[in-house]
């Protein structure tokens, strides 16, 4: 169906396993990276082959690019109003459906097409499923206009729970700072452990500088982790909150 040549198998998998899921007429969430690149391809050989109508907003300028160049049509957010599903990648995955996004610096708008949308489903190989988040650096989007003084912010936050010790660092492409499609920075916060994601993502909201953080608490209702043997675990969301209140009921 695609040119599959080369791709990793669980990342492809994992695609394949997620577009299955669009149906003719939807209205789509586009995301961003390599496992949701994958997800695009796969998106539109489908549609090149059946003939499916949709309407897809894109997460990043990057993704808008890639699905124009092989067929797909995108809008923007707006244009559409609401979206059906969402599918997008995740750098980390916690039993619990919490995410670490923003390793391709588009959390921000992957959040908004998130929460525009009716379902939230993230692809991922099974290297970004962890127990507790942090071990991947978690991206912060701030504003140019008081760059250090929002960083020092960040850092009363971290150390108010116990996090101070970590680095907060800006992300550089070689020697140049990495602009957002909106135009903003990038702190990447170098936690190792998250044992309070919650609290964590109300103090760095809290912030003025910050513009968005890749904690996505709560969002995503469907985890699909692909395997190297091209098979698929799905980890959904309301089966694991069943199983915490059975749980909870022992």
């Amino acid at each position: 169906m695609s040119q599959s040549q080369g791709v990793d198998p669980a990342k492809l998998a994992a695609a394949r396993a997620a577009v299955a899921m669009v149906e003719d007429g939807m209205r789509l969430g586009l995301g961003t990276g390599s496992t949701a690149a994958i997800m695009v391809r796969e998106l539109a050989a489908r549609v090149a082959a059946e003939g499916l109508t949709l309407r897809c907003a894109a997460t990043s300028r990057a993704t808008a690019e890639l699905a124009e160049s092989l067929g797909l049509r995108i809008e923007t957010l707006d244009q559409i109003g609401w979206l059906d599903l969402t599918i997008d990648g995740a750098d980390e995955v916690d039993p619990h459906l919490h995410l670490v996004k923003g390793g391709g610096a588009a959390h921000l708008r992957e959040k908004v097409v998130a929460a525009a949308s009716d379902r939230m489903v993230v692809v991922a190989d099974p290297a970004k499923v962890v127990e507790t988040l942090g071990a991947f650096p978690l991206p912060v989007e701030v504003l140019e206009f008081g760059f250090e003084t929002t960083r020092k912010l960040i850092r009363r936050a971290l150390e108010a729970q116990d996090l101070g010790e970590c680095d907060v660092l800006q992300r550089l492409r070689g020697s140049d700072p990495v602009i957002t499609d909106e135009g903003n920075l990038i702190l990447d916060l170098h936690l190792a452990r998250i044992e309070d994601p919650v609290a964590l993502a109300r103090a760095l909201s809290a912030i003025p500088g910050v513009v968005e953080h890749g904690l996505f608490l709560g969002m995503c209702d469907l985890a699909i982790i692909g395997r190297e043997d091209g098979s698929v675990i799905e980890l959904a969301r309301n089966d694991i909150d069943a199983d915490m209140l059975a749980q909870e009921g022992e």
